[in-house]
């Protein structure tokens, strides 16, 4: 049986030691974050996470969600009492404001638990993640009406949320969509038309489900520019707050997918349901953009998550599994065999995923810091420029996570041999449970030319700027730190690196496009990579500090220094890699003739 356990310790050595958000105390909401209570929350979580959510996974997994004819959803067995507790415990509304019910809590917190929960059940975390992504929204462009209303009993957890966007003929192309919304003498409108790929469209476990849902008006234009968001609850809500008859919105089938059993994928189909603007009139897609970036975080932490509970099985597997020797000589003489984690290349899995899972670790929470800046830093100029950080890497942290994390996910799997192929053992659940992180909420593909297209050149390229120049800035206080220096050499080659590819995107893209679509995912990569290094850095400069000041912890803080070591060894090095891909250009990508594919 799959085994989990939090790294609680890890989390608070970012926290504490790297960011040091206890720096960040006068500012709204971190005042209340003490250690003490971040270590309390944290203690408490891994806890539901390791007893409660981590035992349902796996059963979750092989019974799924069933449909019956009326169109009601049950969850697995479990995933009611289950949910009754985290709604209990208040584990959903962390970073939710106060004035809604909410805890008023930095996003940095409520993020380094997402994590150990989506680690323990990623399918479960579906359901109240989804509902922070509609709260975002309806927060963001909302009705002050529509706040009072709606986000309250979602920030308890009494109701959930979703986002529909998908239908059967579109995805990342929504200015095709064909769900039309006919506005009512009162001032409602009617939607009609149905939606695919709609995560905890229909379930058991909260007693209303706010959809959000893009739609066209039927006198706007008949494409991006016509779409409009709309709130859409499972049951029409009175004035006074209570659940009025159930709204014409219905689901019409669980799709049958490769994982994620335990989380319904519905096909929703709307027969003239009620609705209401949210927002304004053919200004959907942005406001819809809100819910959609804070998924994407979401989803990366889904990508660090399978990465992490994979790489904590394999280990443990590597330990006891008997096989061969070492090539060094016997080191358990007295067994018949050695434990394969003695083999170079079971390590090289288990480093790779481990150097993966601290540094992403790190970035995830940094990039939840800026997110909690961007909206209470104490000044405009700190604002932005977290704002520009984290709208910079969003689709990094989205694409590279949940790639890196698939690819750990099949190593670890790989390091269990035959028994990582049987269901009973829980890697293969691992394995088809992350794959889906690299396809929803923009492809990672579209990412990467999210990335390019869009995100490099905003603003004049402030964001990159900001960027590099904080790297540029810690490389050069660490050059001459004798316990990193050689960590910064790496960082500030790969920085190199990513320069070079950038100037050569400024002089090849704009006047042959197909450059930046070809270079759009090394480009990516090279990106994620720097700023993997850039947290590495961070990491083992304060490691080496633990190491002198904290003799108690030596075993930790050495190993963190171990694995950094192999992070600027085995895997930095790859940047320059990344750059000849960027600067070969589109030409070997285009140049084959369509009919011969």
């Amino acid at each position: 049986m799959p085994i989990y356990k939090a790294p609680v310790q890890d989390t608070l050595f970012v926290l504490q030691d790297v960011l040091r958000t206890q720096d960040y105390g006068n500012l709204p909401g971190f005042g209340e974050a003490t250690p003490d209570l971040i270590k309390a929350i944290l203690t408490e979580g891994a806890k539901f996470a390791e007893e409660v959510l981590q035992p349902l996974n796996l059963s979750g997994d092989n019974r799924g969600c069933k449909r019956d004819p009326n169109g009601r959803v049950t969850t697995p067995e479990g995933f009611q009492q289950a949910y009754e507790q985290f709604v209990a415990a208040g584990w959903g509304s962390l970073s939710v404001e106060q004035v809604f019910g909410g805890q008023g809590l930095p996003h940095f917190l409520s993020n380094a638990l997402q994590e150990y929960l989506i680690s323990a059940n990623m399918a479960f975390m579906m359901y109240p993640g989804l509902t922070l992504g509609a709260i975002a929204a309806i927060c963001a462009v909302g009705a002050e009406e529509q706040k009072a209303r709606y986000v309250p009993k979602m920030a308890a957890g009494v109701w959930t949320g979703t986002m529909n966007l998908t239908e059967p003929h579109c995805g990342t192309d929504l200015g095709l969509i064909k769900t039309r919304a006919a506005v009512q003498a009162d001032g409602t409108y009617r939607l009609t038309g149905t939606k695919i790929f709609i995560s905890a469209g229909e379930h058991d476990l909260s007693k209303n489900i706010i959809h959000l849902v893009l739609a066209k008006m039927t006198d706007s234009p008949d494409n991006i520019k016509g779409i409009s968001l709309f709130i859409v609850p499972k049951f029409l809500v009175t004035p006074d707050g209570a659940l009025g008859e159930r709204n014409l919105v219905s689901c019409g089938s669980i799709e049958e997918k490769m994982g994620i059993h335990g989380n319904a994928t519905c096909v929703m189909n709307y027969d003239g349901a009620t609705g209401y603007l949210l927002g304004e009139k053919d200004k959907g897609l942005r406001a819809m953009f809100v819910m959609m970036n804070a998924a994407r975080l979401g989803v990366a932490l889904q990508g660090l998550s399978q990465s992490e509970v994979a790489y904590q099985n394999a280990a443990t597997y590597a330990r006891e599994r008997r096989q061969g020797r070492a090539l060094r000589g016997p080191q358990c003489p007295q067994d018949s065999a050695d434990p394969i984690l003695v083999h170079p290349d079971v390590r090289r899995m288990l480093m790779t995923a481990r150097a993966f899972n601290e540094g992403a670790r790190g970035l995830a929470l940094w990039g939840a810091l800026q997110v909690d800046l961007a909206n209470v830093a104490s000044t405009p100029a700190a604002r932005q420029d977290a704002e520009d950080l984290i709208g910079l890497l969003t689709p990094v942290f989205k694409a590279y996570f949940t790639d890196q994390g698939f690819a750990n996910a099949v190593n670890a799997q790989q390091c269990l041999g035959g028994h990582g192929y049987i269901r009973e053992w829980g890697m293969e659940q691992f394995v088809r449970d992350a794959r889906i992180a690299m396809i929803y909420e923009g492809t990672n593909g579209i990412q990467a030319l999210d990335l390019v297209g869009r995100k490099l050149a905003a603003n004049g390229g402030r964001a990159l700027r900001l960027f590099t120049g904080q790297v540029s800035t810690l490389v050069q206080h660490t050059l001459t730190e004798p316990s990193v220096a050689e960590f910064a050499a790496a960082v500030e080659h790969g920085l190199g690196d990513l320069q070079a590819a950038t100037q050569w995107l400024i002089r090849n893209a704009l006047m042959k496009p197909e450059n930046a679509g070809a270079a759009s995912t090394p480009y990516l990569y090279l990106l994620a990579l720097v700023s993997m290094g850039y947290m590495w850095l961070q990491m083992a400069r304060a490691a080496a500090v633990g190491l002198t000041e904290h003799p108690d912890e030596h075993a930790f803080y050495a190993a963190k220094l171990d694995t950094a070591r192999y992070f600027f060894c085995h895997l930095m090095p790859e940047t320059s890699l990344h750059k000849i891909r960027v600067e070969v250009g589109a030409e070997p990508l285009m140049a084959l003739p369509a009919e011969a594919f």
